[in-house]
């Protein structure tokens, strides 16, 4: 049973001690959890009912692999690495094929674990091409393609993600699968990892905890791999998006330090629209500058110095009542109205090329 403190005082044994009232949010986390696994597969890939379900690594894998077979002339599946537990770092290419280079998008969800509702958004945006580009021809959508290719990595923490899968009492693990030297404890935090202030104040050198930041920058491969492919494309790779959750925000750069960056208003303005765009389901999003708490070694901040410009990352729903397990049936809302705020991003990008 998930509780939370509210206020109150009383006597206990004839001594004062502090007591409290409770509200409770959720009265069965174990039910709560085998109904987010039980229907992985119920649901044919090819419906839109499939996108209302969170689905396991292996059953994205399956979906990759029959997304880009259906849809061959916009979909192109890309390895980059492979994990520490050695699985396969796939990225999905969604492009109108063309023979110019094009300006692109990068999208990346999973980086931790328990954040189930970030991979079912990287599984919705190119799902949504089967409705709203192919059969209702979206304008918007239609126009973006035509200057844009998108990068989406469905899943960064392949080996922690399968992880909470496989092992239901480790259903809110954060973190990599990692093992680094005699270390009794398991994972790195993949978003203190990145080589931007790693390991400053925010993060922890000590194995055990959450926010642990690897023994050097890049120490996980999977983060070594993205690293590595946003270096090789950074002249082409105009924005960067990366999906978390939750407490429903817009962030962007820094994280790692409570300086301002250079574009700063300009980021706040397209964060804010971003933001605003979601209103549209009456569900409210906030935007952030430049931190909330400090986070050294993040990925927008890390892509930020790159030299991308447009880096953010998006904190999904919800604001606290469910948290990392969301509900099934939030995916779609939440997916549509994060759809909405990444097309905005983008449709700001194309018109500052």
């Amino acid at each position: 049973m998930l509780q939370e403190k509210l206020f109150g005082n009383t006597h206990l044994l004839g001594v004062c001690a502090p007591s409290f009232l409770f509200r409770v949010l959720m009265g069965d986390v174990q039910g709560l959890i085998e109904k987010q696994t039980i229907n992985d597969t119920v649901n044919p890939r090819s419906s839109s009912s499939y996108y209302e379900n969170y689905h396991s690594l292996r059953e994205i894998y399956f979906w990759m692999e029959e997304m880009v077979k259906i849809h061959s002339d916009l979909l192109q599946k890309i390895y980059i690495g492979s994990s520490y537990e050695k699985r396969p770092l796939y990225v999905l290419k969604l492009s109108r094929r063309q023979e110019k280079v094009k300006s692109a998008i990068w999208i990346d969800c999973g980086i931790h674990a328990r954040e189930w509702i970030s991979p079912a958004f990287c599984l919705c945006f190119p799902g949504v091409l089967q409705t709203t580009y192919l059969r209702e021809r979206d304008q918007t959508m239609s126009t973006l393609l035509e200057h844009f290719d998108f990068y989406i990595m469905p899943v960064v923490n392949v080996d922690g993600y399968e992880y909470t899968w496989s092992h239901p009492s480790k259903r809110l693990w954060r973190k990599s699968r990692s093992s680094h030297g005699n270390s009794k404890c398991i994972g790195t935090d993949m978003n203190r990892n990145f080589d931007a202030q790693w390991c400053g104040e925010g993060a922890s050198s000590y194995e055990c905890h959450e926010i642990y930041c690897g023994p050097y920058p890049e120490s996980e491969p999977e983060v070594k791999a993205v690293a590595r492919f946003l270096r090789n494309h950074k002249d082409i790779i105009k924005a960067y998006i990366t999906m978390h959750s939750y407490s429903q925000m817009v962030l962007f750069p820094y994280s790692y330090t409570t300086n301002k960056i250079m574009f700063c208003s300009f980021q706040e303005s397209l964060a804010n629209k971003a933001k605003t765009t979601v209103l549209v389901s009456a569900n409210c999003y906030l935007f952030s500058l430049p931190y909330i708490d400090l986070a050294p070694g993040g990925s927008d901040d890390w892509a930020y110095d790159l030299g991308i410009k447009y880096s953010f990352t998006f904190e999904l729903r919800d604001t606290g009542t469910y948290g990392f397990l969301l509900p099934p049936q939030q995916i779609k809302p939440t997916c549509l109205e994060a759809l909405a705020a990444v097309k905005e991003i983008a449709k700001h990008v194309l018109q500052n090329l």
